[in-house]
């Protein structure tokens, strides 16, 4: 279980981090904010500050989740070791963030289903693995 938690709480963030990369690297290229909903070039350089900043928030919830799963496994991966409890808090919490975040974008209204199902499926899917890892 610990094994295929991981996997997707891996794959959690990675996507964070491609979303990142979007957002705060080439956020001003038109296949970009094209898939964003932006409507013109001149939208995404004034939204550029915006992205740049939301990007990195994506980022930290990555990091937190792969910092996670590096203590979760170097602390013996489900023994009850301050690491192993710590990695699992770290990666539950992360997890749990990117979760809820998706459950946000949701409420930007219907058109954001989509972007938001892709968000918040991989970490919905580690966070309850996790929960019995």
């Amino acid at each position: 279980m610990a094994i295929i938690a991981t996997v997707f709480a891996a794959l959690a963030a990675l996507l964070h981090v491609y979303i990142f990369v979007m957002e705060s690297v080439q956020w001003t290229q038109p296949r970009i904010w094209k898939r964003f909903g932006v409507a013109d070039q001149q939208a995404a350089d004034t939204t550029k500050p915006m992205a740049y900043n939301q990007g990195f928030y994506n980022l930290f919830l990555a990091i937190g989740a792969i910092i996670g799963i590096a203590l979760f496994w170097a602390g013996g991966a489900g023994t009850g070791s301050v690491a192993a409890v710590s990695g699992k808090t770290l990666v539950l919490f992360s997890l749990g963030s990117m979760l809820a975040a998706s459950l946000v974008l949701l409420t930007s209204g219907k058109g954001y289903l989509r972007a938001a199902a892709t968000q918040g499926t991989l970490p919905l899917i580690g966070f309850v693995l996790f929960l019995f890892a």
